[in-house]
């Protein structure tokens, strides 16, 4: 082989490796409300990995009620990590072998980097005087909240509503009977968090949005501040955001890799100072102390106190023909 041709192939190769690496990407696959979050953090882990790599990466996003994800990827959607905001959809993911068993052993904290929790959106000024749980009981208040049966935001809404009742010292029957009168005044059951916002803020159906903490924070920016006043109630849940590398897509694509140093960057302390510009809790407890102004004092209650787990929550509160349906059909 002549020395022009070889270097002619070389340069061949070398354009081929460029343009294998500028067309690397990965996709996660998300909850509905943490687009703005996720947005800010691709941006930053891209610019991280160029700078560590020296290659170019492209982040895409999907974005939908947490369990409808959970099951389009288990359909078949080739995500390479998925992020959300409760752990029984990657339990489920997890069943259908499509992520490892052990995925919470694969990353701190159970594989939670971050938490949220549960507050209430009223409109301004809180015309309707909303200030804690009880007042979503009572006459004439229409409460939006997100369909458990198809988002994690709908199931940690009712969940943080059932253990309200239990954190005052009521026991599952009082609990019962309070979560029954609450669905009593939903217009609607949203399908996602997103979709609960627009229905509350640009269908205008609704005196309070029960959503999670950082939604108060994607609100004033797609909507501008002053639209809503956020309440925090007396006693709400602690809500996971799980995360896990999809093992069926690393298999396929070889991108393992890429997706576990993607999820660990969740953990840098960038990844939780975004995290906490989001309005959503970081593990980093000196990054947590820097924006307590942002994460109002308030009594938590883990899933386990009250639910035993989110898996047992599930089996005995929404699946087909569990409470959820026996209250809500006959509300």
């Amino acid at each position: 082989m002549n020395t022009a041709l070889r270097s002619t192939l070389a340069a061949l190769a070398f354009s081929a490796a460029g343009l294998a690496q500028a067309q690397t990407s990965l996709l996660n696959v998300s909850y509905d409300v943490a687009r703005e979050f996720y947005k800010d953090f691709n941006t930053a882990f891209v610019a991280h990995h160029k700078k560590t790599t020296g290659q170019d990466l492209s982040v895409n996003q999907s974005h939908a009620g947490s369990s409808a994800q959970a099951r389009a990827v288990a359909d078949g959607l080739e995500a390479d990590v998925v992020t959300f905001n409760t752990t029984t959809d990657v339990d489920f993911l997890a069943d259908k072998g499509v992520v490892a068993k052990d995925w919470r052993q694969k990353f701190p904290n159970g594989a939670a980097p971050t938490t949220s929790t549960m507050l209430f959106l009223v409109r301004n000024g809180n015309p309707k005087n909303i200030k804690d749980w009880p007042d979503l009981i009572k006459p004439g208040v229409q409460v939006v909240v997100v369909n458990p049966k198809t988002g994690g935001n709908g199931r940690m809404a009712y969940l943080a509503a059932w253990g309200y009742v239990r954190s005052t010292g009521g026991t599952d029957a009082q609990a019962a009977e309070f979560v029954s009168k609450l669905y009593k005044n939903v217009p609607v059951l949203a399908r996602g968090g997103r979709d609960a916002t627009g229905v509350f803020l640009q269908r205008n159906i609704g005196d309070v949005l029960v959503t999670f903490e950082s939604e108060v924070v994607s609100v004033d920016r797609e909507f501008g501040a002053g639209k809503v006043d956020a309440i925090h109630p007396s006693a709400s849940i602690v809500a996971e955001n799980p995360v896990a590398v999809v093992e069926r897509t690393a298999a396929k694509k070889g991108s393992g890799a890429l997706a576990k140093a993607y999820l660990d960057y969740l953990y840098s302390p960038e990844g939780q100072e975004i995290a906490a510009k989001h309005n959503i809790r970081p593990r980093n407890e000196a990054v947590l102390k820097k924006y307590a102004s942002a994460f109002k004092p308030i009594k938590l209650f883990t899933v386990e106190q009250y639910f035993g787990s989110l898996a047992e929550a599930q089996k005995v509160h929404f699946n087909d023909g569990g409470q959820f349906d026996a209250l809500y059909t006959n509300r």
